[in-house]
């Protein structure tokens, strides 16, 4: 049977929030697109102070509602 990770280790393989550009990235789209993606609410993003970050949960249903309305 395979040992349970230790949640440090989870966290620094995958980060919950990504940053705009890790994002775009992600996306395989330019920050420029992803901020008007954001801007327009396609996007909702989580503010902690001034940083902006997105979670990868929020990018998942960004994708799914593109291939649904396909």
């Amino acid at each position: 049977m395979a040992e349970p990770q230790l949640l440090r280790d989870v966290l620094a393989e995958d980060p919950l929030l990504l940053t705009a550009a890790q994002a775009a990235k992600a996306l395989s789209i330019s920050r420029t697109t992803l901020y008007t993606l954001i801007n327009v609410g396609a996007l909702r993003p989580v503010h902690i102070g001034r940083s902006c970050r997105l979670s990868r949960a929020e990018l998942q249903r960004y994708v799914d509602r593109l291939e649904t309305s396909a």
